[in-house]
């Protein structure tokens, strides 16, 4: 019996010893291989986010490691990023608003991207009027292409409710408006882009005509990671505004970066980046008090986030 009871605490010291050492060589979830903190961001394969994909490719980061995440739908990636299973995103701005008019800890640290979303008609629409009583598609009410149609239906003496207004997942807009199924749309690049290449849309109006310095993509952190992760945040954004320098290039390097990322043909990539700026990604409290109004205006978010409780332009205030 001693001998029995001997053994069994020999056992049981084994395996305490045991599951200490697998304690010990366990990787943490927010570690890379060579022990710098991993820094998670999700993003959707699309233009707008092409300066996290520059960065990604240029590397060179001294304190951290970036892992990019792909997602296939803004609710899918934001609900990562409401419950923090990524870091931050590159995200429409609108939804991150949202988040935190509920609750979740979110800043807006840079933009997306400047301009690079176009009002996108089929060809026997030859005006803002002939779109009355035609079904025109959007990715997600709670965009900045919402407020697009919005504020063109407006400037041109139309209602909303003139329009048939479907939410649509981006990657199927080219082939409705092909099939006649919608008479138009506006969305993230390239695929606008891909009707116009097909030649089976084009363009009746670009952002900037319709609305200035519109904000719609965003680098978006979580709360809890800059406060954690302050130098680390930090030394992200400073090399998310270089890949942003970068990719206003436009050139070889920048056309092969965003193949590895988008699957789409050279075309259409080169038609939607000459709509699409990169060179300044600060968010400018005017800007940004636009955008506010207008989800007000439409009734979409009746108390916008505060620019002071919501964007931190501190880090790339450090770096422009």
């Amino acid at each position: 019996m001693v001998e029995r009871l001997k053994q069994a605490a020999i056992g049981l010291f084994f395996i305490i010893i045991i599951l200490a050492l697998i304690g010990c060589t366990a990787v943490s979830s927010t570690s890379s291989p060579d022990g710098k903190r991993a820094v998670k961001i999700g993003y959707l394969p699309i233009t707008h986010a092409m300066p996290l994909f520059v960065e990604k490719e240029l590397g060179g980061y001294e304190n951290f490691d970036l892992e990019l995440i792909k997602f296939g739908s803004w609710p899918e990636l934001m609900d990562a990023l409401n419950t923090g299973r990524i870091d931050g995103a590159s995200v429409l701005i609108t939804l991150a608003m949202k988040a935190k008019d509920q609750g979740i800890d979110l800043k807006a640290v840079a933009l997306g991207h400047q301009d690079g979303n176009v009002i996108v008609t089929a060809k026997e629409i030859g005006s803002v009027e002939d779109l009355k009583g035609k079904s025109f598609a959007i990715p997600h009410k709670f965009s900045t292409h919402n407020i697009l149609l919005y504020q063109m239906l407006k400037q041109h003496g139309l209602e909303y409710s003139d329009v048939q207004v479907v939410e649509m997942p981006p990657a199927e807009m080219p082939a409705a408006l092909s099939e006649g199924r919608i008479s138009g749309y506006v969305v993230a690049e390239p695929f606008g882009a891909v009707s116009v290449e097909m030649e089976k849309g084009k363009v009746l109006f670009q952002d900037r005509d319709i609305w200035r310095n519109s904000i719609d993509c965003a680098l978006v952190l979580r709360g809890d990671f800059i406060e954690k992760n302050r130098p680390i945040a930090g030394e992200l954004v400073k090399y998310y505004v270089r890949a942003g320098k970068e990719a206003q290039l436009k050139d070889s390097h920048v056309s092969e970066i965003a193949a590895k990322y988008m699957k789409t043909n050279k075309n259409v990539m080169d038609l939607s980046l000459q709509w699409i700026h990169y060179d300044d990604l600060q968010i400018y409290e005017e800007d940004y008090e636009e955008l506010r109004k207008s989800l007000i205006e439409m009734g979409l978010q009746e108390h916008p986030p505060s620019y002071e409780d919501f964007v931190d332009s501190s880090f790339i205030e450090k770096v422009k």
